[in-house]
């Protein structure tokens, strides 16, 4: 019998540990490592955070957030995140391969049993996100063999083998596409704290006004710029700002013309389905909106005196613009009525037989003298079915989905028997 030869060299040794390219600088007196690392790397390199256990080193994480992340990266194939940040104590080590040491190679240790040397600064629900999709799509995998373990006819069979495939596809996605990690090195745990608190307070986040413009996944604000090209709204809308406070000339801010938008198209509560989103077109919804601003512009005085108001006119010190008069004395000057009027629109304009625009134009007529504000309580709102989502001396009706879903109802019932008093 002839002797068998094992070449340990082809034996895979115990691993603990990823290296990557590196580029090392200098960074507050610290160095830094800036490496790319496979997403599905992430969760190996990094602790994956506990949602029920709070980092004493790091804020508390979401798990639906990071879900959603993981969520994202499934359905968007073109996604972009920045890079993460993460603190080393001391565990990385880096090898130069240029004369200058700029290079290198970093091994980075695995974040074994949750021990590891690095600790996540900025990205906390990026690694627990990646961390579910992984796990999704491996109990995903399991459940496949299973059921093709189970005789199944052979249109199953090939539907069970295209699903596997596309699974098999999305992890090879987390092994291909790469996104960008800073580790620094600082070995000293209160500084390390600082760090985080540093980064925290220098970040500056997104408004919802400038995620309304920018946010193109969304129909809402997508069809944005074409909306606000609207005579009501153009020049009178706050490309930066979430809150209309009393010294800002505007109208609305870009967060509110969305959310007219989606009152508009999907009712109060302003949920716009997936299939929804998939399914209306942007000028079937520019049309729907500019249709309602075309008839609450004309129908309430307070509204057609911002329209004929010129924003871009010179003013004396402290004199008021159209916009500005309208949130001091008029409900009109309140977001929320505006999404009221909105899914009264709606629910007017939906069914076999449609509302005419210009009957719903008569409509608001009436209601316009019942718009001052603050609201009496001898006004209409407090004295019908609608003094449950009117406070005392409100300007706006209670911003609560529910007062918001009734307050419709109540309007859209008076289209077709007013009260006495409308």
């Amino acid at each position: 019998m002839s002797a068998i030869t094992v070449d340990p060299l082809r034996l895979s040794k115990p691993q603990d540990s990823s290296t990557y390219l590196a580029i090392r600088t200098v960074q507050g007196g610290r160095t830094v490592y800036t490496v790319r690392v496979p997403l599905l790397d992430l969760p190996t390199i990094l602790p994956v955070p506990d949602p029920n256990d709070v980092d004493k080193d790091n804020r508390k994480v979401n798990r639906l957030h990071a879900k959603q992340f993981g969520q994202y990266l499934d359905t968007k194939k073109d996604w972009v995140a920045p890079a993460l940040l993460a603190r080393d104590a001391g565990g990385c080590t880096f090898e130069k391969v240029d004369e200058r040491g700029d290079v290198g190679y970093l091994t980075v240790p695995w974040a074994l049993g949750g021990i590891s040397p690095m600790r996540t600064i900025d990205g906390q629900h990026r690694v627990l996100g990646v961390s579910i999709e992984k796990q999704r799509i491996t109990d995903d995998i399991s459940a496949i063999d299973r059921a093709m373990a189970r005789k199944v006819s052979p249109e199953r069979e090939a539907k069970l083998q295209a699903e596997r495939k596309a699974l098999i596809g999305q992890m090879n996605r987390l092994k291909a596409e790469f996104v960008g990690l800073d580790i620094y090195a600082e070995p000293d745990p209160i500084k390390a704290q600082q760090m985080f608190v540093d980064v925290a307070d220098n970040a500056k986040g997104i408004s919802s006004a400038v995620r309304a413009r920018f946010d193109n996944y969304k129909v809402a604000n997508r069809t944005l710029a074409d909306v606000i090209d609207h005579p009501l709204l153009k020049g009178r809308v706050d490309a930066e700002q979430d809150r209309m406070t009393i010294k800002n000339p505007n109208l609305l801010g870009a967060k509110h013309v969305a959310d007219i938008t989606r009152a508009v198209i999907a009712g109060p509560g302003g949920r716009i389905s997936k299939k929804a989103e998939q399914t209306l077109t942007d000028d079937e919804v520019i049309e729907q909106v500019k249709d309602f601003l075309d008839i609450i512009s004309t129908a309430f005085m307070g509204l057609a005196a911002v329209t004929e108001d010129d924003p871009d006119a010179e003013r004396q010190d402290g004199e008021p613009t159209a916009a500005q008069e309208l949130r001091r004395s008029s409900l009109l000057g309140s977001t929320g009525m505006l999404r009221v009027l909105g899914a009264v629109f709606r629910e007017l304009r939906s069914g076999d037989n449609p509302v005419e625009l210009d009957d719903i134009s008569v409509f608001f007529k009436r209601l316009d003298r019942h718009m001052s504000a603050p609201v009496t309580e001898t006004s209409i709102w407090r004295i019908s079915d609608a003094n449950a989502d009117f406070e005392p001396d409100a300007a706006a009706p209670i911003m609560r989905t529910q007062n918001l879903v009734h307050l419709v109802g109540v309007i859209t019932g008076w289209y077709k028997k007013a009260p006495a008093t409308l």
